[in-house]
């Protein structure tokens, strides 16, 4: 995984997603998920794009199952972006680097 993909659980969720001061890019997927693995090397690519501009994060929703309740991810992966801890834009399915560009581009 990419150094600028953070791992985000229920310990640390707080302070990397809510309390960022940049858009933060949420990936709720698992590992049995064959289009959440398609999702990871598309999640990857779209650092360079926004390094230090945004964060993008990825919560496992098999070892994080309260925050996937919390926010009723029903498919994965699923892709929400948060700005100031409130969530402005929402994806299900697998996503271009694109589509999840301009979802992020109009937040910064």
């Amino acid at each position: 995984m990419s150094e600028c993909i953070i791992n985000v659980n229920s310990s640390n969720y707080e302070e990397v997603v809510l309390n960022s001061n940049k858009p933060v890019l949420v990936d709720f997927w698992a590992i049995w998920c064959s289009p959440c693995r398609m999702q990871a090397p598309i999640l990857e690519e779209l650092c360079d794009d926004v390094k230090g501009k945004a964060v993008i994060a990825k919560v496992n929703v098999d070892e994080n199952e309260a925050l996937a309740v919390k926010y009723g991810i029903m498919s994965i992966p699923t892709l929400l972006v948060f700005k100031n801890g409130e969530i402005v834009e929402k994806a299900v399915g697998l996503t271009s680097r694109a589509d999840l560009a301009s979802m992020l581009i109009k937040h910064l």
